[in-house]
Formats: C-alpha cells, sequence, structure tokens
C-alpha cells in the first residue's frame, strides 16, 4: 500500500517540486496540495492523508496553528496524520513551537529527493525525524530559550527505573541502537521501553518526549 501525502506550502513551485519526487516513488503517492495553513485543514479532513509535509510561513494560518489544529485530541479525524514540518533554515525560530503542536519532526526545503523520501517514510511508520545531530541541537536550543514549569511529576512516577534511563538517552537525541549500545540491551528491547514509557508520559512520538525531558529537568540542554 501506498503512504499518501498532502503537500502545504505557500509556494506552487515547492508543491510540484516536492510532488514530482515524492510521485516518483513507488511507495508514496501525493492525493493533494494546499496553499495556506486553512487549506491545510479542510483539504487534511477531506483527503486524511498519511503524512502531511507543512511549511511553517503560510498566509492566512500558519503552519504550526494548523498543525495545532489537525491534531487537536479533539479532532474528528479517526486516525491522525503525522506532520513534517518545512523550513529554510536549519534553525528556525518556530520549529520548537511546531513540535510541541505536534509535528512529528521537520525538514528543510533543500533537501534532496533521497532525504525527502526517507522522512516521509519514517513518520509515516509512526517514529520521530530525529537525527542525532542538527535536530538534537535545535531542540536543545529552544528548550533553553523557553523554559517552562515542569508539569510531569506524576508521570515521571509511572516509570521503572530502566524506562527512565531510556527517557533521558532519548532526550540526549540517541538512536534506539545507541541507547542499546548505552545500556547493553537489544535494539527491539529499547524500542519496546520507548513504546511504554510514551503511554505512560502521554507522548505520542519521540519529539514529544524528548521535549518532556527536557521541560521535567531529566535533560539539561547543555548535555
Amino acid at each position: 500500500m501506498s503512504i499518501t501525502v498532502l503537500i502545504a506550502d505557500d509556494a506552487a513551485m515547492v508543491r510540484a517540486g516536492f510532488a514530482a519526487l515524492l510521485d516518483a516513488q513507488e511507495d508514496l503517492r501525493v492525493i493533494g496540495q494546499a496553499d495556506s495553513g486553512a487549506e491545510a485543514i479542510t483539504r487534511s479532513a477531506r483527503l486524511e492523508p498519511d503524512v502531511i509535509l507543512m511549511d511553517v510561513r503560510m498566509p492566512e494560518m500558519d503552519g504550526i496553528e494548523a498543525t495545532r489544529r489537525i491534531l487537536d485530541p479533539a479532532s474528528p479525524l479517526a486516525r491522525p496524520p503525522r506532520i513534517l514540518m518545512l523550513t529554510t533554515f536549519d534553525i528556525d525560530d518556530y520549529v520548537y513551537d511546531a513540535l510541541l503542536a505536534g509535528a512529528s519532526g521537520f525538514l528543510l526545503k533543500d533537501a534532496s529527493a533521497q532525504e525527502l523520501a526517507h522522512a516521509v517514510r519514517v513518520v509515516a511508520a509512526g517514529d520521530a525525524l530525529l537525527s542525532p545531530g542538527i535536530t538534537r541541537r535545535m531542540i536543545a536550543q529552544f528548550a533553553a530559550q523557553k523554559p517552562r514549569p515542569p508539569r510531569g511529576a506524576a508521570l515521571i512516577a509511572r516509570l521503572t527505573e530502566r524506562e527512565r534511563e531510556v527517557l533521558v538517552l532519548l532526550g540526549r537525541g540517541l538512536s534506539n541502537r545507541e541507547i542499546g549500545l548505552e545500556l547493553f540491551i537489544s535494539d527491539h528491547t529499547v524500542k519496546t521501553h520507548v513504546g511504554r514509557l510514551l503511554t505512560k508520559i502521554d507522548a505520542r512520538d519521540r519529539v514529544q518526549a524528548v521535549i518532556f525531558a527536557f521541560d521535567n529537568g531529566l535533560v539539561e540542554p547543555a548535555s
């Protein structure tokens, strides 16, 4: 089955370019386009894509607010899409807010065809686009800039000691394989711990788990 994609960007050439690259992949299919945040909400409800490529800056309504509304728990969508934010710069003042809104990661607009296809597949599979490089630095920077009061003491108390260790390593930007090497456990065991801790802290994916770890002082931005 193909992974269905909706592209939301106010630049027609960007939409056309991404659509051409994605449609060239056997397992990816672009089913719609939107030129504003408001239109992205409308088309998402009608088309129910697996993944939305969402530009951060758009007229009428920006991509952050559109993401927040599409992923609102009160939304009537039976199966909310995964949202991948599009940005021009590697460090964008709006990206952290987009992750808080529920986006599964971000992608630079100058990404190669291979990087684009990989990103769509990653978020469609339910994972988050958290590389150990630039995304980790970005989240650390914005977590430091926008501190918020800890809000998860009761949720943290639900975690086992091992799950807490895994959460701390997630917060440092480590992949499942890196976490396994650090804790001397298998990739499969790491994946099991990640799934359980996401449920316990009420996080929809790894991105929100990382933000949760920063917000609650489990990981310091400089670490």
